[in-house]
């Protein structure tokens, strides 16, 4: 491979810890037969990731010629990596290993939103994540925090985030001086991406969106195996398409955005306005189960809008499938169907599929992912 030997021997690297993530154990002389490598470099790889306790060798398997080759793979155990969501009044957080398999969750209230505030709150949640798993801080090989906003996760800095009324933050290095780990950031909805393009429904494609429907609405782009964040890190903003013009006024100060009409804050509120009374998200979840009329109307309602402007990303940039995620995932077919119907009714020709790939703990995981990323690709340093 062209480029001086420190290159070359990362790029060797990571060829050989990504082949095996997805294909699992391999011997060695597989790995050079694969890779094209020589058997030495692959040996040489080798050596030099179970000395650093990123691969581990497995039990020898008996092949067609009676030879038993030892497999290495991806020693997932040995490291571990920290998740961190934030939200308005809490933060999700998880500790996972490096297949962001959790080992730890829990949530932790927050009261104060200042970054010194949810920093505090990330630094105190650390022993006790590690407490419930029993394992300790020297096997930490990073941390990860997701931010609702827009984010240049090469810097580590929050651009901005209304929600938070962060702007211009250098987020990762103020955490990393505190907890002396390296951090890496990210909007939350690419978060959710990278987890899917690394372990989820969209490792075996190039190109997917990750649509993600919940206290806001985001679809992050892979396009050919990287996260595409634009030139300003403002890429995937599906939320803030202007769906009504004039319409409610969204979080980030312009009215009509498709969130402001179709994200799970707006449903809950509705369903509340037209009964009367204050609405609580679990009162609107029961009445969703429940196929009550109104909870019902409105699910189709922010589906069919959703839809609507899906369609036009995937007519831009024709995903192989797209990955939905986020709570408002929780309504199945109630608010997917129309989605769906939506979607195909204004798409040119791509019909790509629709997959659903969440769990309670997959926005932390999310973020648990930007620190595991890095393992996979050597060009991506820590931003704190």
């Amino acid at each position: 491979m062209k480029g001086n030997a420190s290159t070359s021997r990362a790029m060797n690297r990571r060829l050989i810890l990504n082949l095996l993530r997805n294909r699992g154990p391999v011997s060695r002389a597989e790995l050079a037969l694969i890779t094209g490598l020589s058997p030495a470099a692959v040996t040489f790889v080798v050596t030099e990731l179970i000395e650093d306790r990123l691969l581990v060798e497995r039990e020898a398997v008996t092949s067609s010629n009676g030879r038993r080759p030892i497999p290495v793979d991806i020693n997932y155990e040995a490291h571990l990596a920290l998740g961190f969501k934030l939200n308005r009044s809490s933060i999700d957080c998880v500790l996972t290993d490096l297949a962001t398999i959790p080992l730890a969750t829990m949530e932790t209230a927050v009261v104060d939103t200042s970054p010194e505030g949810m920093i505090e709150a990330i630094k105190d949640a650390i022993p006790r994540l590690l407490a419930e798993a029993g394992r300790e801080e020297r096997d930490i090989m990073g941390i990860g925090v997701s931010i609702p906003g827009e984010v240049d996760p090469t810097k580590g800095v929050c651009l901005q985030s209304p929600r938070f009324g962060w702007y211009d933050l250098p987020f990762a290095e103020l955490l990393a001086e505190r907890v002396r780990v390296p951090v890496w950031i990210d909007d939350d909805v690419n978060a959710f991406a990278i987890a899917q393009k690394l372990f989820g429904a969209g490792r075996n494609h190039r190109n997917f969106a990750a649509l993600a429907i919940g206290a806001g609405i985001g679809c992050s782009l892979v396009l050919n195996g990287e996260i595409y964040h634009g030139s300003n890190g403002a890429a995937g903003k599906l939320g803030h398409i202007t769906t009504i013009p004039q319409g409610d006024l969204c979080e980030c100060g312009r009215r009509g955005c498709l969130m402001a009409h179709a994200a799970e804050p707006y449903m809950i509120a509705e369903w509340g306005r037209k009964r009367g009374k204050p609405a609580t998200r679990t009162d609107f979840v029961a009445a969703a189960e429940a196929d009550e009329e109104t909870a019902v109307a409105i699910l189709q309602e922010a589906g069919s809008r959703i839809g609507r402007h899906l369609a036009d990303l995937v007519n831009l940039f024709d995903p192989e499938i797209i990955v939905v995620g986020g709570e408002a995932v929780q309504f199945g077919e109630a608010l997917l169907g129309p989605l769906k119907r939506s979607m195909n009714e204004f798409l040119f020709f791509s019909r790509p599929e629709l997959q659903t790939d969440w769990v309670p703990s997959s926005w932390a995981r999310g973020a648990a992912a930007l620190a595991t990323q890095s393992i996979f690709d050597f060009e991506r340093s820590p931003s704190g």
